[in-house]
């Protein structure tokens, strides 16, 4: 006699493994804003906040950063963007006539892109 199991095909879900994916995370860049002695105060907190979208309280604390140690982090973003933000940066600064200056640099970061 023959098993009835073995004539009959399989029934049921087939599945397949997949591997897994990991998406890596965008490398990040840091938007330093330089201290001068010319770029009045008053314009770099109203820049920050309208710039780097920071409240008022986070935007005199971060220009006294730059003011006290020279240079500080205006924010941290993908290259494109903080690109933008150096742009929009200067050039507010020129039509102002100030001299102030901004660069960026990547962050330290194991799990990003390259």
């Amino acid at each position: 006699m023959t098993d009835k199991r073995k004539e009959e095909p399989q029934r049921g879900v087939a599945l397949k493994t997949r591997q897994e994916r990991r998406t890596k995370r965008p490398r990040m860049f840091r938007v330093l804003l330089h201290n001068d002695d010319y770029t009045p105060m008053d314009f770099v907190v109203r820049l920050l906040q309208t710039v780097f979208r920071h409240s008022e309280s986070k935007s005199t604390e971060i220009m006294l950063h730059v003011h006290n140690k020279g240079v500080g982090v205006a924010g941290v973003y993908t290259h494109e963007i903080a690109e933008t933000k150096v742009a929009q940066t200067h050039m507010l600064a020129r039509q102002n006539e100030c001299p102030l200056m901004a660069s960026m640099e990547p962050e330290d970061d194991d799990d990003a892109e390259s």
